[in-house]
């Protein structure tokens, strides 16, 4: 037995239900979480005044720093004892990043990193972090996002990552789309944009590999059922009969059931999407698959644990967030992490 599979396997006991862990089953916890600005303290290229320390944030090495650690504690929980594979949004630069996996409570992961700056005009970009002596990465790229009609509108790029977990083809996208500044219907345009730059690397993808599993996963600023995430992906309702070329989103199930990952004015929304082909989705799990909770029925989770929440006054049960209205609150983030496993069993 492989040395990866040995460690997949020690995963396999970690945080899924008893029937999973005692049939010998491998997890890999995959999962994307909107960081809320991470800004470091220099001033850089990008438009960052406000993460400086003569900012409006007063933006101090105590406060990034404290920001750091409060990212390491969420994401190295995720699924029990951290995903393999996570997808982050709102980072400035690879350093905060280099900076993040180097906390003590990620360290131990070994996490590397997948980043390309992006044009957007804060200078947020988007990235993936994964452990590579389960996700064997060979090839990367990142790609843009035109909007027809208004070129002058810079946004974060489409990052996809390929490789291998176990010898089988995986693919992540990441993406971070538009969001609804000046109204939901008047920048519609800008995340249908998105949403096909993606579908478009995940088809060309398939082209290549047939039989590539793949994760699309983000930001989009848009529910599950919104029109850029089913028409803009072109996604289907259900997994039932899903083909290696189709891919659905299980957010949609959470959404309908009133699991939110932001909220706004007292509504909830699921804007942290993660969507999978058909490839992901069966009952025969000789081949990774995405778990299924035989209770719930649900593909995919939301991380809402309660330090993650707003405990008390007019705000409670919100995330709980690091700035809000110029004030400090050394929270973690406006949107709760998402994740979920990937399963198979063990011969």
């Amino acid at each position: 037995m492989k040395k990866l599979f040995l460690s997949l396997a020690l995963l396999a006991f970690v945080a899924l239900p008893n029937a999973v862990a005692q049939k010998g089953y491998a997890k890999v916890t995959v999962a994307f979480y909107n960081l809320e600005n991470l800004f470091d303290t220099e001033d850089g290229p990008n438009n960052d005044a406000e993460y400086l320390p003569d900012g409006a944030n007063h933006w101090t090495l105590e406060k990034y720093h404290n920001k750091l650690h409060n990212m390491a504690k969420v994401i190295s929980q995720i699924g029990g004892d951290g995903p393999a594979v996570i997808g982050v949004s709102e980072v400035e630069n690879r350093k905060v990043l280099e900076d993040l996996v180097k906390e003590p409570a990620l360290q131990r992961l070994g996490y590397s990193i997948v980043h390309y700056e992006s044009p957007d005009f804060r200078g947020i970009d988007c990235a993936l972090l994964y452990r590579p002596e389960i996700f064997k990465l060979t090839a990367s790229s990142a790609h843009p996002v035109n909007i027809p009609g208004e070129p002058y509108i810079k946004t974060r790029d489409v990052v996809v990552a390929f490789g291998y977990i176990d010898n089988e083809p995986f693919s992540f996208l990441v993406g971070h789309w538009p969001s609804r500044a000046g109204g939901e219907a008047v920048s519609l345009n800008r995340r249908m944009a998105a949403a096909e730059t993606m579908r478009a690397q995940a088809d060309s993808i398939l082209r290549l590999e047939p039989k590539s599993k793949i994760i699309m996963m983000g930001d989009f600023n848009d529910d599950p059922t919104s029109p850029s995430v089913v028409k803009g992906l072109r996604l289907k309702k259900g997994p039932k009969g899903l083909g290696a070329n189709e891919f659905y989103t299980p957010m949609r199930k959470l959404y309908r059931d009133g699991i939110g990952t932001l909220a706004y004015r007292d509504v909830w929304n699921l804007f942290d999407i993660m969507c999978v082909n058909g490839n992901l989705i069966g009952k025969d799990h000789n081949s990774f698959k995405v778990y299924k909770d035989p209770k719930t029925g649900y593909y995919a989770y939301v991380f809402n644990k309660p330090f993650l929440r707003q405990q008390s006054g007019r705000y409670k049960g919100y995330p709980h967030r690091t700035m809000v209205g110029g004030e400090y609150q050394n929270g973690y983030s406006d949107h709760f992490p998402v994740y979920m496993y990937l399963v198979k069993e063990l011969k």
